[in-house]
């Protein structure tokens, strides 16, 4: 194996991925240092798996709510193994699929821990390997909360490692990742109840989402249970929290959020500076202060998105080696999904948010049953909303929820990266019947 490349990259996820297969690209020589699984927390533990329990869970939605249509349907049987070896199949399938992919690109891969000797100098099983420029792209890892009993609790990677279907759960956290997985656990058949710090799912998103999430949520099951501080948990799963003991759980599940991998990096012995949490600063080149280290996805603390790693990994290789000086990410405007259910679609500015840093702001928004769910007993909700600002009212925030917001928001996410404005939208000519037509009607 080669001693000297071109490119090394730390981590073998979305962001050091998408650097080395660029660069290879160009004819630079590249080598990937992975110390888990090849294709990093999106495809093993994360996105991909993720959205293979959604579209199970909504498979299950979609039996329950046939009856509404007229079908005589009832659910003789689910298998949660099944459904598991499935998935787990399918995920063996892509990180295999890495393997010839990397070969053919003519990039070495070496699984073990790579940590910095110095600015051009990398250790892996022993070995050190030099490079003109090195990307760091460790990736997270879920937090766990230091509090006494908090091992009785599972993370996100736990959760896909489950072989049965809990019966009760206890979703600790309101976010993202908690969220997600408390509509896929509900929809499957399992009792949740999330315990939230804040007083609102979804903190950071526009208030329309949250409150129409915090109803359909509610209404489909799921306890939510505010403004909750854990202080303990026993050896029986039971909560301890500053609003009483809830118990009889068979899973609790920790959601507060995730760590950056760089504590072992050897940072230190590049002279690479990190913040109080760990994540790597950057400018806009992905550069960090030392002037050939880069560092890509969850470690920067910047929109931890598999789509965003992948474009700033691309970008970065272009620069480097296709004479494109300039070539960087815009971090604006970046358009992101939560798999909930329903869905949740959201790019820009919240309505808050465009008002403190706007002049002049106007709001459109509108709410309703969709036409999916107006012969089922148990409905959910479609709210959208569209903030402008300015005399010409360019459009700064969308904000969807409902069937199909996952779909839906990518082609408007292309017009508001472009400045279209509200005039842009009316003169669009809808399509009808749909959810999505009422984006280009509002008044």
């Amino acid at each position: 194996m080669t001693k000297h490349y071109d490119m090394i990259a730390i981590g073998a996820g979305s962001g050091g991925l998408s650097a080395v297969e660029r660069a290879a690209e160009y004819g630079k020589k590249c080598l990937v240092i992975e110390v888990k699984t090849m294709g990093g927390t999106c495809v093993n533990v994360g996105c991909v798996p993720k959205k293979v329990m959604w579209f199970a869970a909504n498979a299950a939605t979609q039996i329950n709510n046939a009856q509404g249509f007229g079908f005589a349907v009832d659910v003789k049987n689910f298998s949660w193994e099944k459904l598991k070896q499935g998935r787990d199949n399918y995920i063996k399938g892509i990180t295999t699929w890495y393997d010839g992919y990397l070969e053919k690109l003519g990039i070495d891969y070496i699984h073990g821990f790579g940590k910095l000797v110095d600015k051009n100098t990398v250790s892996v099983n022993g070995e050190t390997y030099t490079a003109k420029h090195i990307v760091l792209s460790p990736g997270g890892e879920p937090a766990m909360p230091h509090i006494e009993g908090a091992e009785y609790g599972i993370t996100s990677d736990g959760f896909f490692a489950l072989e049965t279907l809990p019966k009760k759960v206890a979703v600790i956290g309101g976010g993202y990742i908690g969220v997600e997985l408390a509509g896929v656990l509900n929809a499957l058949g399992s009792e949740v109840a999330i315990f939230g710090r804040a007083d609102t799912l979804l903190r950071g998103f526009d208030s329309m989402i949250q409150t129409a999430l915090d109803k359909d949520y509610t209404a489909h099951g799921i306890t939510i249970h505010h403004g909750s501080q854990i202080n303990k948990v026993t050896n029986n799963k039971t909560l301890v929290t500053n609003k009483g003991e809830f118990s009889g759980f068979d899973e609790i599940i920790w959601a507060v959020g995730r760590n950056p991998m760089t504590q072992h990096l050897g940072l230190e012995n590049a002279g690479i500076k990190c913040d109080q949490k760990g994540f790597i600063p950057t400018d806009k080149y992905q550069a960090t202060n030392i002037d050939n280290i880069f560092a890509l996805g969850d470690a920067t603390g910047r929109a931890p998105l598999t789509p965003v790693a992948i474009a700033a990994g691309r970008r970065l290789s272009d620069r480097l080696y296709n004479n494109m000086p300039d070539r960087h990410l815009n971090y604006n405007n970046i358009a992101t999904v939560v798999f909930s259910h329903p869905p949740i679609g959201t790019i820009g500015l919240t309505e808050n948010e465009a008002n403190e840093q706007c002049k002049k702001v106007k709001v459109y928004k509108s709410e309703f049953t969709p036409m999916a769910d107006t012969l089922l007993d148990h409905k959910t909700t479609t709210a959208l909303k569209l903030v402008c600002t300015g005399d010409n009212e360019k459009v700064v925030g969308c904000h969807i929820m409902g069937h199909g917001a996952d779909e839906m928001l990518q082609g408007f996410a292309v017009a508001i990266k472009m400045g279209a404005t509200k005039k842009d939208f009316d003169d669009t000519i809808a399509i009808h019947p749909t959810s999505a037509e009422e984006l280009v009607t509002m008044r």
